[in-house]
């Protein structure tokens, strides 16, 4: 009897178990290799690329806080149903009309939580009519 001996190997080409690199991945993942090694340090450039380069890819939505003058003045709370209330001196704003307060009452809101969308104004006012501070309910978006 003549024996066939039948190979799964390309012409040229190394023998390499699926189990051998089945095990690469699971040392890297578990990070089992040692400092100084060639992995250890492939491993570590991968980090450093993403660390690096990801602000390029990826949007991660965040913005520098600015300074604000009138931030001195705003007073923070909780309404209770996951909103806040902001309690912001009369003084910050010039405007008459309610969408010109809205919009200046957002400039001073937004550089010290981010974007909101206000829901409630209410203005805190004297006995003689002057408004001292404005109550501002919002939301974040």
């Amino acid at each position: 009897m003549d024996r066939v001996e039948i190979s799964s190997n390309f012409a040229g080409a190394s023998p390499v178990p699926m189990n051998a690199i089945g095990r690469t991945i699971r040392d890297y993942v578990l990070w089992s290799y040692e400092r100084g090694t060639i992995q250890y340090d492939v491993m570590v450039t991968l980090i450093l690329l993403f660390l690096f380069l990801s602000p390029y890819f990826i949007k991660y939505n965040d913005k520098p806080v600015q300074h604000n003058a009138n931030a001195a003045g705003v007073t923070i709370n909780t309404d209770g149903q996951g909103g806040f209330i902001y309690q912001i001196e009369g003084s910050a704003v010039s405007a008459k009309d309610d969408g010109a307060v809205r919009a200046q009452l957002l400039q001073v809101i937004e550089p010290i939580s981010g974007e909101v969308d206000i829901t409630r104004v209410e203005p805190v006012r004297d006995r003689w009519g002057h408004v001292l501070s404005y109550k501002v309910w919002v939301r974040k978006e």
